[in-house]
């Protein structure tokens, strides 16, 4: 039996070409009011980990064939489901990340988009009650998001 490849496909779903083996994270600002102070740097560890572990790409400080960098443009807290009360039912923390993504083997890949998610969590509650269990989970889907538009082409 013969396995044959286009050069093109992974196993771990990526459609990076094969001239490409380096990815540079530039690090990301916070450029919104509001967040914890270790925001960008958390943000940024996340992205970097994430290359590295579902790909064969090298993690470089300057020069990657593939470059992601951005800013941390939006930290809200926005009252959603409202009551007859007048109150809201449930709070959301939304959390926006505007990327610039540069493919130097080809430049047809680059692209600006903002990527943005969020977790609800009960109105009884604060927000430094539910922080530090709620931003990692959006951070990781944001890290998701933006790895399946550049690495997996989706």
């Amino acid at each position: 039996m013969f396995i044959t490849s286009c050069g093109v496909y992974s196993f771990t779903g990526t459609t990076l070409s094969p001239d490409i083996k380096t990815v540079t994270v530039n690090n990301f600002v916070l450029a919104t009011a509001g967040g914890p102070a270790n925001l960008p740097l958390t943000f940024n560890e996340k992205l970097k980990e994430y290359y590295q572990r579902y790909t064969n790409l090298k993690v470089v400080p300057a020069n990657g064939d593939i470059l992601l960098e951005g800013n941390i443009t939006g930290y809200e807290l926005v009252a959603v489901a409202p009551t007859a009360q007048d109150q809201a039912a449930v709070n959301r923390l939304q959390i926006t990340v505007l990327v610039r993504f540069y493919n130097n083997k080809d430049e047809t890949k680059n692209f600006e988009q903002a990527f943005s998610f969020y977790q609800d969590f009960p109105q009884g509650q604060t927000l430094s009650q539910n922080e530090s269990r709620l931003v990692p989970k959006i951070l990781d889907q944001i890290v998701l998001d933006i790895f399946s538009k550049t690495a997996a082409d989706w």
